[in-house]
């Protein structure tokens, strides 16, 4: 049976009623991107940068075709085919190569050529141009810039121009830790992804999509071990920076004085140099300058490492444009950005080049089973009529920050008596609340990091079982015995967040490898409408949100999440 509708906007209804629907919802995912659930159709977007990482991964023009004429259930629109090949036939058509130290040239057909430069931004950045011989000249230094204009404009560009050397670095990857003596090695998964960033005979950038809690960090370690050079890591905090400094001390033959920070307090530039997006994109509000770009030019860096690349901000896009000559490496549990920007980061960073499904991480045992359940919690009478007096923002707070989640969390606390419990939400007096009647610790932006490092140590050691945490929980923390998180409030409707805190509670566990994920939601609210989408992400990669009201759950719910647990 036929089981897609794709439609003239290059959306894709995909009937999931049908029985072969499954296998066909897999292949569409290689080269489409999931919006939403419509009924018993899933709705699926097709654009420039999921057909062209589908090529960068492999996947073929006839293999992407053929999934569509096979499955279709009405015939396929003209307008919508257009389209689409128009984006394959757009992925290899224009070359960027080196021509000396200065400058490099851009090769393509000639139509191709004749429709860029009626770009206004294009002709800033080029030197010269000779139609007749199929090129374009432009500075090297514009590199990283011409990539970001075509992309935006649908064009794709191979870039050949290759990359600097960097400064050299010699260390291996031990066989076994030094803290610990115990023996490891990176999972097959690992070594695929570290070969396909040396994937032709130039390599050397692009993103590796990796779920939270297999390994991105090792992976990362992995390519610097094959590259042997001098590498700049900016990742999310400074708890992240002493989690990857700690990896690189741990696993490989570099030492102390090879490894730096550069966040918070610290200003260290060494071989091995850690900051973070934050310190980068600082400046004060009269300066014109970020004082700490500079970083990018301390010392002949042969690899840069992006971590959580998704949150990459602004400024460090800029900077990136114009380095394009050092490689790149984006490290990431998803690639959603709720700004618009996935574009940039495909034409600075690169293509996504190694993607492991959450499903198939869970199948290999690799990460934890993870059940996924959502309450709904009503308001009183008198609370609805004060809700809806409000404005939407002022509903959205109001709604996220009901007291009777409270009570919801107390039953869920109950139920997993014994098990370490992570506590996640948006607002800090809600946070404040929650942390005080349940005499835990809370962990946000104003902790201390030596507060924050003594509380996560408790944690760890099992002598607290339960953390209230703010938006921190977005990033990356090393908590891997936490098997339960809570989610009592969120940031509107972010796939982004969502995919974040579930990897909170993702990690492999020692015993029974299963992780549970609450989300408690306010029923009949503007709440309710954003975390429809927040679960978006998660349901593309395969998982299912079991949905209560706070009846259910406390009459039946738990017993049936907890056979769940058992299967």
């Amino acid at each position: 049976m036929t089981s897609i509708i794709l439609q003239s906007d290059c959306s894709i209804l995909l009937d999931v009623s049908v029985v072969e629907s499954k296998d066909v919802e897999k292949s569409i995912q290689r080269f489409a991107e999931h919006t939403k659930t419509i009924g018993c159709f899933e709705h699926y977007i097709i654009t420039p940068l999921s057909i062209w990482n589908a090529l960068a991964l492999g996947i073929s023009n006839e293999k992407i075709l053929a999934v569509l004429q096979k499955n279709k259930k009405y015939p396929l629109p003209i307008f919508a085919l257009h389209h689409i090949q128009v984006w394959l036939d757009r992925f290899d058509k224009l070359t960027l190569r080196r021509i000396d130290e200065q400058d490099c040239i851009l090769t393509g057909d000639k139509q191709t050529l004749q429709h860029i430069l009626c770009l206004a931004e294009i002709n800033k950045l080029i030197a010269e141009a000779n139609i007749e011989q199929q090129q374009i000249k432009l500075p090297i230094h514009h590199r990283g810039l011409l990539k970001q204009v075509l992309v935006r404009e649908c064009f794709n560009v191979i870039d050949e121009c290759g990359f600097d050397e960097g400064e050299n670095l010699a260390f291996e990857m031990l066989k076994y830790m030094k803290h610990t003596k115990q023996a490891f090695q990176l999972r097959d998964y690992q070594r695929k992804a570290i070969a396909a960033f040396h994937r032709d005979k130039i390599g050397g950038s692009g993103v590796i999509v990796l779920p939270c809690g297999t390994g991105k960090t090792l992976t990362g370690i992995g390519v610097m071990a094959s590259l042997q050079c001098a590498t700049l890591i900016i990742t999310s905090n400074t708890i992240s920076c002493e989690q990857w400094k700690e990896e690189l001390l741990n696993k490989t033959s570099l030492t102390e004085d090879q490894v730096g920070i550069y966040g918070g307090h610290k200003r260290e530039v060494k071989p091995i140099t850690i900051a973070t997006y934050h310190i980068l994109s600082y400046r004060h509000k009269r300066q014109a300058v970020f004082p700490h770009m500079s970083l990018f030019s301390k010392r002949n860096w042969g690899l840069i490492i992006y971590d959580e690349v998704h949150l990459l901000p602004a400024p460090v896009f800029r900077m990136t444009a114009s380095i394009q000559a050092t490689r790149r490496l984006g490290l990431t549990a998803t690639l959603i950005r709720e700004d618009g920007c996935a574009p940039d980061v495909y034409s600075l960073v690169g293509a996504k080049l190694f993607d492991l499904q959450w499903k198939e991480a869970e199948q290999q045992h690799v990460i934890a089973q993870v059940n996924c359940i959502e309450i709904h919690i009503p308001l009183s009478n008198k609370q609805q009529r004060q809700y809806e007096s409000m404005n939407k923002r002022e509903q959205y707070k109001f709604s996220s920050t009901n007291p009777s989640k409270l009570d919801v969390i107390t039953f869920i606390l109950e139920r997993h008596i014994g098990e370490q419990v992570l506590i996640i939400g948006q607002y800090i007096d809600q946070l404040q609340i929650i942390a005080n009647q349940l005499k835990a610790p809370l962990v946000t932006g104003q902790t201390s990091h030596s507060e924050r490092q003594a509380i996560f140590e408790l944690f760890r050691l099992q002598k607290t079982n339960v953390l209230v945490l703010s938006k921190i929980a977005n990033l990356a923390l090393n908590l891997p015995n936490a098997s339960v998180a809570i989610q009592v409030s969120g940031s509107y409707g972010s796939r982004q967040e969502e995919a974040q805190r579930i990897g909170r509670v993702i990690r492999p566990k020692l015993e029974r490898n299963v992780a549970s994920f609450y989300t408690l939601v306010t029923s009949g609210s503007i709440e309710e409408q954003f975390s429809l989408n927040r679960g978006r992400f998660m349901e593309e990669q395969g998982y299912t949100y079991e949905v209560f009201t706070v009846e259910q759950f406390i009459m039946d719910g738990g017993e049936r999440v907890d056979q769940a647990t058992i299967n």
